[in-house]
């Protein structure tokens, strides 16, 4: 069997730090965003000094004259200009390279994504997506388009302003550094152990936020046995811990952190500049038209340390978000097959199959089993037997740990994604609608299809008349206009699944959640989608399976038994317990919604 090997996006090598990673292709702009700030950033820095030489001319025994001021204005205010231009230009460049970046990592993800198990994609869930392509991905903004900008203006900038000084005078300039190197020490205490208590403070809120959503989705069940006041318990018993942490942690960083803040204040810096220039005159040693360069620059120099605080937060959020994304990037994907081949037939065989999980445990061992075209298989067994793995196996939602799953003779490792789901369909439990019209909902089985063609999908459905009682009918956007019910969303899914027109049709309960009435019409449905087709059944109510042409029954992830359901009734096994364990009666009512036999009057496939 050949494949193409299933690597992380290549384009991400993964010796790299993250952050390089995720900036790959923008670097070389970004360069340009630096140097244009670097150069704004020090053309801020002239008018000071010009000021600084006006003021020591006038100060000077002679009077000025306008030829020795003039080009000193002039130069300040072709410097101001200067900044603002280049400042300008280095935010547009900035964020030039931010949407260029945006635009590829969420390119690279979704594509990344699409290629992933989609075992793997459903065990993640929707929120661990849209974290990593939305908000990961935005959280990227704030460094690319303006922290590096900003700490590119706040090394360059003192670092000039430092360097005249030192010209001026060395007994003031070493002054000036003074408070700096105090801010250095004393932040440098603030942030001891900072990194394990940032990873502490994400997992605490994270804690926090699956309590909420925990003690949120179960509220209602919680209310009706009365049991609200406790319930919530590890909400409360999650936020007095973090509390408990993050107080902790504000009262050993609270007196160094404000010590920090404090000795680089500029009032603070200017009065510790100003005392000691009046003592260096006072003595002879410098000169009183010396202070002003100091006054006006001295507070420059430490001016990064009040805003270092806020700018290392934004690079540790930027460099934690590329590390989510990179790490999905580096996810593994589904290998696709040099040479695909094309399913001859709706016979689908399994042998020898076995899955796991993690590697070492197995969840499904030597799974030999046969579903013939038109025929209806069930899976039937105890919760964590292995029905889901085993019809996921079939759909390619994973790939099987030993063993094969073909299709119309073809290995499903060997059939392209595209093709094998022009094979094989799924309705599930667990419905997912795109946010956009009910229509193209329902075109996602077959994206060419006709209105006509969605419409007749929709009315075998039973979902039609719902539709049409829409704001838009057709054309209304869900998620937006309005929100599906359940068993509204299960029928949507039913169209979806015949519009596709597959031969082999993979059936969880779809009635697990439904109504009396919803379930009904979903009855329906199902038995105008099972016509002529291969269907494969999880089933958790006996009832609904009862004239399968198949029954298997999994335990422990093996095939315990399997045969039709009156052959494992009598043979009094686990079939059996099961069947009574559930309240039923052999002579009880036959339900044959998912029956070959039954739906034969419906029509057949194709």
């Amino acid at each position: 069997m050949s494949e193409r090997p299933a690597t992380a996006t290549a384009s991400y090598p993964p010796d790299r730090p993250p952050l390089r990673r995720v900036l790959r292709g923008v670097r070389r702009t970004l360069a340009v965003a630096i140097a244009l700030q670097a150069a704004g950033a020090l053309a801020g820095v002239v008018p000071f000094i010009a000021v600084t030489l006006i003021a020591e001319r006038l100060s000077g025994g002679t009077a000025p004259t306008g030829g020795r001021l003039w080009p000193l204005v002039s130069l300040a205010c072709a410097a101001g200009l200067a900044a603002l231009i280049l400042g300008f230009c280095a935010g547009v460049v900035g964020h030039l390279a931010d949407n260029r970046m945006q635009l590829r990592l969420r390119l690279d993800l979704a594509g990344h994504i699409g290629r992933m198990p989609l075992g793997r994609i459903s065990a993640a869930g929707s929120g661990e997506l849209k974290s990593a392509i939305q908000d990961d991905v935005s959280a990227l903004h704030s460094l690319v388009a303006h922290t590096l900008l900003d700490v590119t203006t706040l090394l360059t900038a003192p670092a000039l302003a430092l360097v005249y000084l030192f010209t001026v005078d060395w007994r003031p300039a070493l002054l000036s550094v003074l408070p700096l190197a105090a801010g250095v020490y004393l932040f440098s205490r603030a942030m001891a152990g900072a990194k394990a208590n940032m990873a502490e403070y994400g997992a605490a809120q994270g804690r926090i936020s699956s309590a909420a959503v925990e003690f949120a989705n179960g509220i209602a069940v919680v209310k009706s046995f009365g049991r609200g006041r406790s319930a919530h318990g590890r909400f409360l018993a999650a936020t007095d811990a973090f509390a408990e942490f993050f107080t902790g942690w504000v009262r050993a960083t609270l007196i160094p952190s404000t010590a920090a803040l404090l000795v680089v204040a500029p009032v603070v810096v200017l009065l510790v500049l100003v005392t000691a220039g009046v003592a260096l005159v006072a003595a002879g040693w410098t000169p009183a038209a010396d202070l002003v360069p100091f006054v006006l620059l001295g507070p420059l120099v430490s001016a990064p340390m009040g805003l270092v605080g806020a700018r290392m937060q934004q690079i540790r959020t930027g460099q934690a978000a590329a590390a989510r994304i990179t790490a999905l990037l580096d996810a593994p994907v589904l290998p696709e097959p040099a040479d695909p081949v094309a399913p001859a037939d709706a016979r689908v065989s399994m042998r020898g199959v076995s899955f796991s999980y993690d590697g070492r445990t197995d969840v499904l061992k030597d799974i030999d089993l046969d579903l013939e075209p038109g025929t209806v298989t069930a899976l039937v067994g105890p919760s964590g037997s292995g029905k889901s793995t085993l019809a996921a196996l079939l759909l390619r939602f994973h790939d099987v740990t030993a063993g094969t799953v073909t299709v119309g003779g073809a290995d499903v490792r060997e059939i392209a994604a595209a093709e094998l789901y022009r094979h094989v369909g799924f309705v599930l439990q667990d419905v997912r609608l795109l946010r956009t019209t009910v229509a193209d909902n329902i075109r996602l089985g077959r994206p060419e299809a006709t209105d006509a063609e969605v419409e007749r999908a929709a009315r075998a459905a039973q979902i039609h008349d719902r539709i049409t009682a829409l704001p838009d009918g057709y054309a209304t956007v869900l998620g937006a206009d309005v929100t599906l019910s359940g068993g509204e969303a299960q029928r949507l899914s039913i169209a979806r699944a015949l519009l596709a027109d597959t031969p082999i049709v993979v059936l969880d309960e779809a009635t697990a959640f439904a109504d009396p009435r919803s379930e009904s019409l979903i009855q329906d449905a199902l038995s105008t989608l099972a016509a002529g087709r291969t269907l494969l059944v999880i089933a958790h109510r006996l009832s609904t399976v009862r004239s399968a042409d198949r029954i298997v029954v999994l335990d422990g992830g093996r095939i315990a038994e399997q045969g039709r359901h009156e052959e494992l009734l009598a043979a009094t096994g686990r079939y059996a317990r099961m069947w009574h364990a559930q309240g039923l009666d052999a002579a009880g009512p036959l339900t044959t919604t998912t029956s070959s036999t039954d739906l034969s009057a419906k029509g057949t496939h194709r």
